[in-house]
């Protein structure tokens, strides 16, 4: 046997800890920054799944909004370089996932895991897109503007295709604890999310800089960014005080909300559909005797939520009694959600102005309706996937412009009622068209008993907040199930329901006719900063073709950097 010398020996004993590369296992756990740069994409894909479950996590019922930005500087990061384009799709893709597979399960509770993956993974294509796009521009002066830009972009692009679009999950929709919720007055929630994502592309530019402190003028470049990043949540803090107070407003009106439950939770909820009518009935009985022994007050107007009349009342005389006398009972007009009967045999999702003995007034036939719920697009198609999809109505949408009016208790003139029925209020178009047409009063009546015991309902509640600060206007939330909600202009929750449970909210609200910048100007902001990510685009490609890059790093492939 040969023997070793020691020094040998001891030169050899840390080789045996290292990989390719020439640095030890403990030398790159010390340095974070080594570790990315030897696996590069097990990182990357890392951070990509932790930005989408930080932006996942910024969403009700939870209240951590704060998180937003912080997913936004995470995948900016991750997606970011001068690497392969497809490799900024791919983990913008995965963080895509990481966002919407545990944001939209309540889409499957009853039907099953298909629709939920396929919808998270249609919706993850976006986020894709904008990781793809982003790694473009990325490398231009003033990028953090450009790639929040885009992010404006890609919200917009999924709220609007295929099919109409499906907005849930904009970042805004997370924001109604936060400090920029007020930014809603000025951009609308396509402002508010655009704050965000620019607050973490400044976070993410901070970070970069942070990192890299060579220059005379390091020290000035993060304080600038650090003032940056300051400013976007800090101007959402001042407009706080610019909020309309909960009083205030041209004349005061008291609203009810009856929540009267439904028998079952899940897509066969309305099997008993005289059940879910007669509960809201009752429960409105039950306020109409409190008001007669002055234990509650007169409405001017009471509200039911959707579906809560699945049995047409114009065609069904039952009904329309039952209503009739409910509504002459409490001495006010009922806004009863309603499924109506063409004579084509399609229907409608309505809202009618019941007045009482006289009957139905005017009505809303809800105009953004569900696709794959309430109609089923391609039905011969998408049938062969799934033993629900026949199970998809055949709904149409209304034209109306979303105000219907009804005659307060309490005289004076109608109130014009702005109505966004369950789906819609995703939308921004919905309640812009009802403010165009002179809406006092915002209300979404919505039924989540479809959706089961899910974080949904929050969600949805949430979006409704937003809204309400975007217009000006008080808003009034009317579920079958919960929860219903009065919603003040500032956004504040002023009252809400348990889930499960028939309840009847109160409330004295104002009215207001003032416009706030958002309903004035409507979607330009939202165009205006497409129209910019999309320069930006058109300009960074046109230079690539006249000066493609010689021999671009791709960062994503192991080892990559060993060969350039």
């Amino acid at each position: 046997m040969t023997a070793v010398p020691a020094d040998s020996a001891a030169r050899r004993a840390p080789d045996a800890a290292k990989r390719p590369g020439g640095e030890g296992v403990r030398g790159l756990l010390r340095r974070p920054g080594a570790l990315v740069a030897r696996f590069p994409v097990a990182s990357r894909t890392l951070g990509a799944v932790v930005a989408g479950l930080l932006i996942y996590a910024s969403f009700p019922p939870r209240t951590c909004w704060y998180l937003a930005p912080l997913g936004i500087a995470v995948l900016t990061l991750v997606v970011r370089g001068p690497g392969r384009l497809r490799g900024g799709f791919g983990y913008g893709l995965v963080a895509g996932l990481a966002f919407f597979v545990p944001l939209l399960p309540w889409t499957g509770i009853y039907v099953g895991p298909v629709p939920w993956l396929a919808l998270s993974a249609a919706c993850a294509v976006y986020v894709g897109l904008f990781g793809l796009l982003a790694r473009l521009v990325s490398g231009q002066p003033g990028w953090p503007l450009w790639v929040a830009a885009l992010w404006t972009l890609t919200e917009w692009g999924r709220s609007s295709f295929p099919f109409g679009g499906f907005p849930w999950g904009r970042l805004a929709f997370g924001q109604a604890d936060g400090w920029y919720l007020p930014l809603a007055m000025l951009a609308g929630a396509p402002g508010v999310s655009f704050a965000v994502a620019l607050t973490g592309t400044l976070l993410a530019a901070f970070a970069i800089r942070l990192g890299d402190r060579r220059g005379p003028g390091w020290v000035a470049g993060i304080g600038t960014v650090a003032i940056l990043v300051a400013i976007i949540p800090g101007t959402g803090v001042i407009l706080r005080t610019a909020l309309p107070a909960p009083d205030d407003g041209d004349r005061p009106i008291t609203v009810a909300a009856i929540q009267g439950s439904v028998p079952r939770l899940g897509l066969d909820f309305n099997a008993q559909r005289r059940a879910v009518l007669d509960n809201h009935v009752r429960r409105t009985e039950e306020l109409a005797r409190a008001v007669a022994a002055g234990q509650a007050r007169q409405p001017d107007v009471v509200i039911w939520p959707e579906n809560s009349s699945d049995i047409d009342p114009l065609r069904n005389a039952d009904a329309a009694r039952e209503i009739g006398a409910v509504s002459a009972a409490i001495h006010a007009p009922i806004l009863v959600g309603a499924v109506l009967v063409n004579s084509d045999r399609t229907t409608t999702n309505s809202v009618l102005v019941w007045n009482g003995t006289a009957g139905p007034g005017e009505r809303h036939d809800k105009r953004i309706i569900q696709p794959f719920g309430e109609y089923l697009p391609l039905r011969g198609f998408f049938r062969h996937f799934s033993e629900y999809a026949d199970r998809a109505g055949y709904f149409v949408p209304g034209h109306g412009d979303g105000v219907v009016h009804a005659q307060p208790a309490s005289g004076g003139p109608p109130i014009a009622v702005g109505v966004a029925t369950c789906y819609e209020v995703a939308f921004d178009r919905a309640f812009e068209d009802s403010l165009r047409a002179g809406a006092e009063l915002l209300t979404v009546p919505t039924n989540n008993a479809t959706f089961g015991d899910s974080e949904m309902t929050y969600q949805q509640l949430a979006m409704s907040r937003v809204r309400a600060v975007e217009h000006g206007r008080a808003l009034v939330v009317a579920a079958t199930s919960g929860v219903s909600a009065i919603v003040t202009a500032d956004g504040a929750l002023a009252r809400q329901t348990p889930k499960f449970v028939p309840a009847a909210l109160e409330a004295t609200l104002p009215l207001r006719t003032a416009t706030t910048p958002a309903t004035r100007w409507g979607p330009w902001p939202e165009r205006m900063l497409c129209i910019l990510a999309a320069a930006v685009v058109v300009v960074v490609v046109t230079r690539r073709r006249i000066s493609p890059p010689e021999h671009p790093v791709d960062e994503d492939a192991p080892g990559d950097r060993a060969h350039h």
